[in-house]
Parts: C-alpha cells; structure tokens; sequence
C-alpha cells in the first residue's frame, strides 16, 4: 500500500509539472513563453503514441494511462492558450492546421488500446508533429533572438526524448520496421548534437548548465542501457530514463524562456 501510494504521488507530480505554465492566461505570456508552449506540443504528440503503446504490452499501465490522459487534456488546452495569443495570420494559418490534424490523433488516443491501431496513430501523430513543428518555428522566426533559437532547440530534447520512447515501444512490440530503426538512429543522432549545442551555449546560467550536466549524465546512461542485441529490449527501463530526461528537459526550456531579453 505504501508503495501504491509512492507510486500515485509521483504521477501526479509528473503531470503537475507538465501542467504547471497552463496557469497563465495567455494575455499574460511572452513570444518566448509561447515558442516553449509550442514546442511542448510538439511533445505532447509524441508522448501521446508512447503512452498508447506502452499501454498496449502492459509497460507500467497505469503511469501510462495517467500520461495519455494527462496528454490529450494538455494538447487542447495549450491549443486554446496559442489560438488566443497569437493574432498574425501565418500562425494562426498554422494552428488551424494543427487544429485539424489533432482530431485523428485524438479519437483513436481516446479509444480503446488496439494492436492493428498503433501504426495508424503514429502516421496520424507524424503529420502532427511536422504541423506543430512549423508553428514553432513561425514563433521562433518572430522572436528574431538566440533566445527563441534556444527555447526552440531545448523544447525539441522534449520531443526527442518522446520520440525515441514511441519508436522503441513500436520495436519492442514486434513492429520490426527498417524506417522506424532509421527515425529511431536519426532522433538519438538528433539530440546527441543538440544537447552539445545547448552544453556550450553561452546564454547558459548556472543553473541551466548544472541541469544540462545531469541530462548529460542520464543520456550516458540511456545509451549504455539501450546496447541491447538483435531484437532484445527492456521497455521498461527505456521509457522510465527518458521520462526523466523530459522532465529535466522542460526545467531547461523553462529557464531559457524566462531569461531576460
């Protein structure tokens, strides 16, 4: 019982911390703030297929249950936040876009785990991606700044550390594809680079480069625990490391967002 009661306290305080900017009006936050909730959207489609197929071969359920959940009431909700906050119509061209895509994603999301569905979600969650990809980068283009380029690149580690979690779930489950081992290569490739990008910054505050240290130690980690051989995985032990690392993630993106312009 103690234990459950561990283990309840701890989801909660995952998605609070993911919950936490949607305090804000959106009347109340800056281009930066909107660059780092357009980004986390980016995640969100991404944690979203994760969180289904991790549900899908019982890869700690009831965490992963709370994290669907938990990631299609935030989408939505920082989809209204954007549509509010931003006026130009190239943005808004690109959220109504988003807007549209969402919809597949959340109606098969919403429904029950199915097997034959999964490949559907991840096509319909890629579209998604790419559409809320372009939103950040319309945001990052206003900014104009290193700091919208840092929110961006940091708020991407979140995507990254999502998706090498759904591509990884789909190998595991025998979805044996060669394009999901090559995407799978391409996002570790991805955020290796970008986090020796962030490392050298020199925007960095202490603070950012002692979390960027211990993201740096848990990739390390990562790493060492993903040497797996031919068709050999520890689901668990994956999805758990890279929780952690989007967690410290968004800490960063947070405090690249709220540095002085």
């Amino acid at each position: 019982m103690i234990m459950k009661g561990v283990r309840t306290v701890v989801y909660g305080l995952l998605i609070l911390l993911c919950q936490l900017p949607l305090a804000q009006a959106a009347t109340e936050i800056n281009l930066a703030e909107a660059i780092n909730i357009a980004g986390r959207q980016r995640m969100l489609s991404q944690r979203i297929v994760k969180s289904y197929l991790q549900m899908g071969q019982d890869v700690r359920y009831r965490v992963a249950k709370g994290h669907l959940k938990g990631s299609i009431i935030l989408f939505e909700q920082q989809l209204n936040m954007l549509k509010e906050f931003s006026q130009d119509p190239e943005t808004q061209r690109g959220l109504a876009l988003v807007e549209k895509l969402w919809k597949p994603v959340k109606t098969i999301a919403s429904g029950p785990v199915q097997r034959e569905k999964a490949e559907e979600l991840r096509a319909n969650a890629e579209q998604l991606l790419a559409a809320a990809h372009q939103v950040v980068l319309i945001l990052a283009d206003q900014s104009g700044t290193q700091q919208g380029h840092l929110v961006n690149i940091a708020g991407r580690q979140r995507m990254l550390s999502q998706r090498m979690g759904n591509l990884y779930m789909l190998m595991s489950w025998k979805f044996d594809h060669e394009l999901y081992r090559q995407d799978y290569r391409t996002a570790t490739e991805q955020f290796d680079n970008a986090l020796q990008e962030l490392s050298n910054a020199n925007e960095n505050t202490p603070e950012i480069g002692r979390i960027l240290a211990q993201v740096r130690q848990n990739w390390d980690l990562y790493n060492l625990s993903n040497r797996m051989g031919e068709n050999e995985f520890v689901p668990g032990l994956a999805v758990r490391m890279l929780d952690k690392i989007l967690l410290q993630m968004n800490e960063v993106t947070g405090l690249y967002a709220a540095l002085p312009r």
